[in-house]
């Protein structure tokens, strides 16, 4: 069972995520009580409007089975389970502190060192130009890619901090606008390596632009951030074993060049499937075996060849 609580002055909702036997987790998305009006959205950026609520608590149990999505796209980059995008458009936040406020609120970042890295990384520098960026959601960043959503930069953040600490390697694949290389970089800091993966040439550039203009800016010239075009399904040797491994678009399978690189205790974040996905959580023990749960239902871009993205297949 993943069990999310959601708490805001005015109202607070519980949420849990029951599986069953089926690898999809999806919930339905519950119908508010009559005193909540939302106003919803049917495209990518699913945040929905909160009037001001009459009541102070609303619960909802979530209960996992299979349904039509009506596109493939259009949860990209966010957990299906989440709703705390239905509560903010991001018009009224107080810039990336506002975002980092509102993922705190709703328990998303339980980390104060999260907290401080994703404040620290402002999400604006790493999103298309006109494009609102404290919005939760995912947004298009061109060549049939997407930044995720920030609760999902988060909830990455959160699974593998221990595994960010001072001094570790961490890789980023499909690295897209250097976002979350760049957090990777300020929490395992100038004696640890963080290294981005993306296989398209205009992004990896743009990344590096991107994170010339940010907090990471001084670890990228010392050279303890690197950004690398390149097939991250093959990971980057160069810099393995890792003990963190971020992947940002699901596979069908786990690559085991990945594995591979994951170093003794390490920790992989990946997302797994075809049209139904889990966020799954790889574990390397110690002894070199291999442990894997599902955390969440998420909905990526597949994890494929570069002539297969740009071709949007």
């Amino acid at each position: 069972m993943v069990r999310v609580k959601m708490t805001s002055p005015s109202v607070s909702l519980s949420y849990s995520a029951v599986a069953y036997a089926l690898r999809y987790r999806a919930p339905f998305s519950p119908p508010p009580p009559p005193p909540l009006a939302f106003t919803p959205h049917l495209h990518l950026h699913r945040h929905q409007k909160l009037r001001p609520p009459t009541v102070s608590t609303a619960s909802f149990v979530l209960v996992s089975s299979f349904f039509r999505l009506p596109s493939p796209n259009l949860f990209t980059g966010n957990s299906l389970f989440s709703a705390m995008e239905r509560f903010w458009s991001g018009s009224t936040l107080n810039g990336n502190k506002g975002m980092i406020d509102q993922l705190t609120r709703y328990g998303v970042i339980k980390s104060e060192k999260v907290a401080e890295v994703m404040q620290n990384i402002d999400r604006a520098l790493f999103v298309p130009e006109g494009t609102p960026p404290y919005i939760d959601s995912p947004m298009s960043i061109g060549y049939n890619a997407t930044i995720s959503a920030p609760h999902m930069h988060a909830m990455c953040l959160e699974l593998l901090e221990d595994r960010l600490q001072p001094g570790m390697h961490a890789l980023d694949v499909g690295s897209g606008t250097g976002y979350l290389t760049a957090c990777f970089a300020l929490m395992v800091g100038p004696q640890g390596r963080a290294v981005g993966v993306e296989h398209i040439p205009e992004l990896a550039a743009w990344s590096i632009k991107n994170v010339e203009k940010s907090a990471a800016a001084p670890l990228l010239k010392e050279g303890s951030l690197s950004l690398h075009v390149g097939d991250g399904r093959k990971g980057w040797p160069e810099h393995a074993p890792y003990d963190a491994i971020h992947v940002g678009a699901a596979a069908g399978d786990i690559p085991q060049e990945l594995i591979d690189q994951l170093k003794p205790g390490g920790r992989m974040v990946i997302p797994v499937g075809t049209f139904f996905q889990d966020l799954k959580v790889v574990d390397k023990n110690l002894d070199g075996s291999v442990s894997v749960r599902s955390e969440t239902s998420v909905r990526y871009v597949p994890l494929t060849s570069r002539e297969a993205q740009l071709k949007g297949s």
